[in-house]
């Protein structure tokens, strides 16, 4: 597609069929590739194909949008290309990745930083090795695929990288962060000798990434320093850049500026900078620190949040909730559970007509699987004085969380099931036919229950989360899984008898062994008569000898030999086995004692 000229527009297959066609309308796409690769085209463009530009779309991606509308951002041929040659002169630059170096793709192609594992890979020639999605889904089971893989470059999200063992990292010699903030105990975990470890910040409108840093074992975790190309600037309110060590909005400039499908978004966000004498500039929202060592991440200026490495606007949420049937006022915020999960939670004030089951129904239809929330009905909204929602007033946790009936007393299994799930998604469990994803987990929660389930049931997956999402459900298979766990056949020691027969076996191997060095000296002392230590054979016998241990067909007479040895009676016993009884007490009444005799 791209050498032909055209831009591809990246939708989620698991995305509801509306958002699809909102993307695909917005975005005005000619032809779709289905999952299964079908192809169908809208149709025709009265442009012919030709060899693109450095001025023309090479991809176009959909962001949450704070009106309820995702932003479509188009990234041109010269922007892509300096963001991969910029990457090119970053990473690795000792040993560059190579046509040996496996590049794991686990991120969602509707994900801009999926473009950077397709293009780290394909930038270099490295072999790109997809994810099954439901191996993404694991969390802790990824990491052994790492292994199994043998994958030696990681970009992913710090939050699913924290649930690997360090160990499945060994082969892994780049790895990189970005999507959100990395935690610095993680990277003091994760740098070693032998792997770099980079932390990568940027927004889609900026072309993946605008600045990285080199993480180490000590210090703060930055975002570092702009990539070649790439412009940053930290500015306060009046748009004025700041001191050395002091602290604002970051503005991007430069080679990686993207632009808004919408010509009325794009100039309000890319407008110029005139303090800095840029005609273009992409004001990112994010509040940093100005250090010359590099940036250090604060936060959001404004409401648009990162959750599991994807951006979201929280007015398209609010936008989302308020549509719902029965809901009088709404408002989404992400809060933390105990267990360290981020969730994000939709507070709704309801009314007549307010049915929770059909909410969640049509929240699914209409958003992504990130952008639906948990839903805490709630008397009120609280309100700043300017009149919007007070979203930190919002109430946490979540204690009074209503349910779709009484709360049901739980004993043994599920009682302690449901202390996992409320530890994990900070929210209490209703009952015993609770669904875990209706009440606020996803992808990465599913990995920490699974994380935490293994430690009294060893053999759980996330699999067996997602097939039996309901807490009495999960909870019988727990149950079930530890019967079987129980039922496992001990392996009894091999008796000292078998032992002193293997070893006794082991003669004639060890004689035909040296039989055969015992040869090869003899034809040396018939070569070398001088060397009078040296044995010596008739050259008949020295022939015969190396075409018994040596040539094909005197090994192949040896193995067959020593196999019929070995094998002697397996007949008898295999024949024995299907007449009745093997253990020597002879056939059963009735039927043949010479079945058994050996040939």
């Amino acid at each position: 597609m791209l050498a032909a000229g055209a831009a591809y527009v990246p939708v989620d297959a698991e995305d509801p069929d509306e958002r699809a066609e909102l993307v695909f309308g917005e975005a005005g796409v000619g032809a779709v590739v289905g999952a299964g690769h079908e192809l169908t085209v809208h149709g025709r463009s009265g442009t012919p194909a030709a060899r693109p530009g450095a001025g023309h779309d090479a991809w176009i991606i959909f962001t949450s949008g704070s009106t309820g509308k995702p932003k479509g951002v188009a990234v041109s041929h010269r922007s892509a290309a300096a963001f991969v040659d910029a990457e090119a002169a970053l990473f690795l630059t000792d040993e560059p990745i190579g046509p040996g170096d496996r590049v794991m793709a686990g991120l969602s192609v509707a994900f801009d930083a999926s473009c950077e594992e397709m293009w780290l890979a394909w930038r270099y020639g490295a072999c790109l090795v997809p994810v099954p999605r439901a191996q993404v889904r694991s969390g802790a089971d990824l990491g052994p695929w790492l292994v199994e893989q043998e994958i030696t470059v990681v970009s992913t999200v710090p939050t699913l990288a924290a649930l690997w063992e360090p160990g499945t990292l060994n082969d892994v010699r780049l790895l990189i962060f970005g999507g959100e903030a990395c935690p610095p105990e993680l990277a003091q975990r994760l740098v070693t000798e032998g792997r770099k470890v980079w932390n990568t910040y940027g927004p889609t409108e900026a072309t993946v990434v605008a600045c990285a840093a080199l993480l180490g074992a000590t210090g703060p975790v930055r975002i570092g320093l702009p990539l070649r190309g790439w412009e940053l600037a930290v500015v306060d309110e009046a748009g004025e850049p700041v001191p050395m060590g002091g602290s604002g909005q970051l503005v991007i400039g430069g080679v990686g500026l993207a632009r808004y499908l919408d010509a009325e978004k794009d100039a309000e966000k890319y407008a110029p900078l005139e303090s800095l004498g840029w005609e273009r500039a992409y004001r990112s929202g994010d509040l940093v620190k100005a250090e010359p060592e590099g940036l250090v991440f604060l936060g959001r200026a404004d409401e648009q949040i990162k959750l599991g490495g994807r951006r979201i606007e929280l007015g398209e949420v609010d936008a989302a909730l308020q549509a719902l049937p029965g809901v009088a006022g709404a408002a989404a915020a992400v809060r933390t559970a105990r267990g360290g999960n981020q969730l994000l939670v939709g507070y709704v004030v309801v009314q007549d007509g307010w049915d929770r089951a059909a909410a969640v129904d049509r929240l699914r239809a209409e958003l992504p699987a990130a952008l639906v929330p948990l839903l805490a009905p709630v008397a009120d909204l609280p309100t700043r004085t300017s009149g919007k929602v007070d979203r930190a007033a919002l109430p946490w946790p979540l204690e009074g969380l209503e349910t779709d009936g009484p709360v049901e007393r739980l004993y043994g299994t599920e009682a302690w099931l449901a202390e996992q799930w409320t530890a994990v998604l900070g929210v209490p469990v209703g009952g015993a036919r609770d669904d875990f994803f209706a009440i606020g987990g996803g992808s990465l929660a599913a990995a920490q229950l699974t994380t935490r389930l293994r430690t009294r049931y060893p053999s759980v997956a996330v699999v067996d989360v997602y097939q039996r999402p309901t807490l009495r459900k999960l909870a019988r298979y727990l149950e079930e899984s530890a019967q079987g766990d129980g039922a496992r056949r001990t392996v009894a020691p091999v008796p000292r008898r078998a032992q002193l027969v293997q070893v006794l076996l082991l003669l004639p191997l060890f004689t035909l062994l040296g039989l055969r060095w015992t040869l090869v000296l003899a034809a040396a002392g018939n070569v070398l008569p001088a060397y009078g230590w040296l044995p010596t054979a008739p050259w008949w016998l020295v022939v015969a000898g190396a075409l018994l241990f040596f040539s094909p067909p005197g090994r192949l007479a040896l193995g067959a030999g020593g196999a019929r040895l070995l094998l002697r009676g397996w007949r008898r016993a295999v024949i024995r086995g299907a007449a009745g009884c093997t253990c020597g007490c002879g056939p059963p009444s009735g039927s043949s004692s010479s079945a058994g005799r050996p040939r």
